[in-house]
């Protein structure tokens, strides 16, 4: 078995003003960074789903994947799939750009919950519900999405439920936490100065 993680950084970040939210500062560094921190130790190799242009993202060190055409995260993922299909990978594991604070076992815990679905799929839970874009997705999974996607359809939750997705579930409700606004980078903040 060999994972690959993506992290999702496609949106447009209209409720940040239409800033790129991948490079907003968050304690220093931009936002992206902490989920690779998040994610890498994780995986096998980490790619970006990104549109516009790669070089933004050159010192991180992972491959940029911009979208065939973009239709939300599931385009992303549609091309993570290919990508480490093509290197050998069995899954991806997605993660959005905007959730700095991931769980250090998510991949662990993704797998177990995968056994339990009959395509394999698994996405994240907690107490306020599921987080169907941090998922794990067998690379087998891309002809299905690739044909949903061209049928129009765009929807994470629709396609997860149509595939048996089973939900790992964790118990930290700042694990997930999106940061979709000004004041949630700020709220972010506070809570790392915490931890510090």
């Amino acid at each position: 078995m060999r994972i690959f993680g993506v992290i999702l950084a496609g949106g447009e970040g209209r409720r940040m003003g239409g800033a790129d939210k991948a490079l907003l500062p968050l304690a220093g560094r931009p936002l992206i960074a902490h989920v690779l921190d998040r994610l890498e130790p994780q995986v096998e190799r980490v790619l970006i789903s990104a549109n516009g242009d790669a070089a933004r993202f050159a010192g991180l060190g992972c491959p940029v994947l911009a979208d065939d055409r973009s239709q939300g995260p599931l385009s992303g993922v549609l091309s993570a799939l290919t990508a480490a299909a093509a290197l050998g990978a069995t899954h991806v594991v997605s993660a959005p750009v905007d959730t700095p604070f991931l769980p250090g076992d998510l991949v662990p815990q993704l797998l177990l919950a995968a056994e339990t679905s009959p395509g394999g799929l698994a996405l994240a839970s907690d107490a306020g519900g599921d987080h169907p874009v941090t998922a794990i997705w067998p690379v087998g999974l891309a002809p299905a999405l690739a044909a949903f996607l061209a049928g129009g359809e765009a929807r994470v939750r629709r396609f997860t439920e149509a595939h048996d997705a089973a939900r790992a579930v964790f118990s930290d409700p700042r694990a997930f936490l999106n940061l979709n606004s000004p004041e949630d980078l700020v709220a972010a903040e506070a809570l790392l100065k915490g931890a510090a």
